[in-house]
């Protein structure tokens, strides 16, 4: 996720390609229909069709979280209705067993039809909205799963109000309105936008590419997809694989922050494309890039914890100062070897995810991997505490980035540096081992590309305080402006804490300035 408007965490789920429709033929082992007969009244009417049942007793599950937004929600509460039958018609028996859990009594029926409403009126992109204009459907607090069977293949016909046409998704399309999962965390991880949006396709790099535009007023077609594709093109370049058939950017009405899916993002945006200046219009770009990265770092490489999900309680890592903070640095980078950024602007973005670190005492409580951790405890809190004892790795993550990223070149004489660490994490764990990595395999990773470990930034990610940020700025020739900033509105005094380009001492720092910014 992104910090687009507000402060939204996310990391990504369990690796998977979601397949093309042609990818399969046999019928899903389960059938959702999903239908909108009160859309005003924001309700959602949903049938779960069970088959090959061998127990007399079922359980069903709601997700509590959607992967990549670290909080418990209460989807429950929103379900009403609740009624299970026969397929002769005739009413089956349930209990309610846990606050996300109800217990079939489904006895010698094999199959059986489980009904119920959901009430959708929240607006995030974790959470479903449903209005008489549109529906965003985040699965998570839609489709319930049989308890230990995450696994099964799962089909979704969609049934649109008469007043909608048009449907985005990253979910394979078997039959107008029908679609199809290989099993739920592809489901879970498909979002889907309903309604009467701008829709836009084209080829890139052999993959078809759609846009689903809720507010396209003011857009400029061919300049906003032509700069997608040097996004595209960009990003391809660096990691040197493309993990999906087709992709989805689902672009919302005004809202805040953005959710990465294997082959789709659901974002928010200002509500037009009438943006205020040119830099506006980049750190939409910048934001659009952080989310389709994500396909990489979060969703292909991923820490070992987020996958195999338990939607019933929160999943733990220490890592996600790499899955988001990495993917905050590698915007910028990607931004700028598309073209789309200068390397001043590159230094003036990471200059202020310093400053919002260094210019508060949160540094001086938590450490970067306990801000991954314990992002359950903090996020979206508005205690006037956390303010002054939290950090957020969406701020530090990138500076340890940079860092990290000088260490490497600097030690490998420019021959190595953090991209080689994420194409061999991409390649080694997710596309040989299908797997995540381990935080001892991350450090691994950047000893075997540096050709020594690199103990000094692991302590800094480890413990709180400040890096020794001249010491490593200095091997690319950048140092940090500390001069002081009054904040008028704030009445404090801050430092300014810019990283500035300084004389070189060396042909080295000069060459791996050169190289990390892409100057000439």
């Amino acid at each position: 996720m992104n910090r687009f408007l507000s402060l939204l965490l996310l990391v990504g789920s369990y690796s998977f390609l979601v397949p093309s429709a042609s990818a399969f033929q046999k019928d899903a082992e389960l059938a959702y229909t999903i239908s909108f007969k009160e859309p005003a009244a924001h309700f959602a009417e949903v049938q779960l069709k069970l088959v090959s049942l061998d127990s007399a007793r079922t359980t069903l599950v709601l997700p509590v979280w959607t992967p990549g937004y670290y909080k418990i929600l209460d989807n429950p509460a929103h379900i009403i209705d609740f009624k299970v039958s026969a397929i002769s018609g005739e009413p089956l028996q349930w209990h309610k067993i846990a606050k996300n859990k109800w217990l079939l009594e489904n006895g010698q029926n094999a199959e059986v039809f489980v009904d119920y409403r959901v009430y959708a009126n929240r607006k995030s992109v974790a959470e479903s909205n449903i209005s008489e204009e549109k529906a965003f459907m985040a699965n998570t607090d839609i489709f319930m799963f049989p308890e230990g069977n995450l696994d099964k293949s799962v089909s979704l016909q969609v049934h649109l109000p008469k007043q909608w046409d048009k449907i985005a998704t990253g979910l394979a399309e078997v039959d107008q309105g029908r679609f199809y999962a290989p099993n739920f965390d592809v489901l879970y991880d498909s979002p889907l936008y309903l309604g009467n949006q701008k829709i836009i396709e084209f080829q890139e790099l052999e993959k078809k590419i759609t846009l689903s535009i809720a507010a396209p007023e003011g857009l400029d077609e061919k300049k906003f997809v032509d700069d997608l594709r040097k996004i595209l093109r960009s990003t391809t370049k660096l990691m040197q694989h493309i993990p999906f058939n087709d992709y989805t950017f689902i672009m919302m009405e005004p809202g805040g922050g953005g959710l990465e899916h294997w082959n789709s993002q659901a974002v928010f945006t200002y509500g037009s494309f009438n943006f205020e200046d040119d830099r506006a219009y980049k750190r939409f770009l910048n934001f659009l890039t952080h989310e389709y990265f994500h396909l990489y770092n979060v969703k292909a490489i991923r820490p070992i914890e987020l996958g195999p999900f338990d939607y019933s309680q929160e999943n733990y890592t220490t890592m996600l100062w790499v899955a988001e903070g990495f993917t905050v640095y590698y915007e910028y980078l990607i931004m700028r070897n598309a073209g789309l950024l200068t390397a001043n602007e590159v230094l003036e973005f990471l200059s202020s995810h310093i400053k919002a670190i260094e210019n508060k005492s949160g540094k001086d409580h938590m450490s970067l991997e306990r801000s991954s951790f314990d992002v359950w405890n903090y996020f979206l809190n508005n205690d006037a505490i956390s303010a002054e004892t939290t950090i957020s790795y969406y701020q530090k993550g990138p500076v340890m980035a940079l860092l990290l990223d000088i260490a490497i070149r600097n030690e490998s004489d420019n021959e190595k540096s953090l991209d080689d660490v994420m194409r061999y994490l991409y390649e080694e764990f997710y596309r040989k081992q299908g797997r995540g990595y381990t935080e001892n395999e991350f450090w691994d990773s950047v000893t075997k590309m540096a050709g020594k470990p690199q103990e000094e930034l692991r302590k800094y990610v480890e413990s709180t305080g400040s890096p020794d940020y001249e010491k490593y700025l200095k091997l690319a020739a950048l140092s940090l402006d500390r001069s002081s900033a009054d904040d008028e509105k704030t009445e404090l005094v801050e430092k300014q804490y810019d990283l500035i380009k300084i004389v070189p001492e060396n042909d080295l720092q000069l060459k791996i300035r050169k190289s990390l910014l892409q100057e000439n």
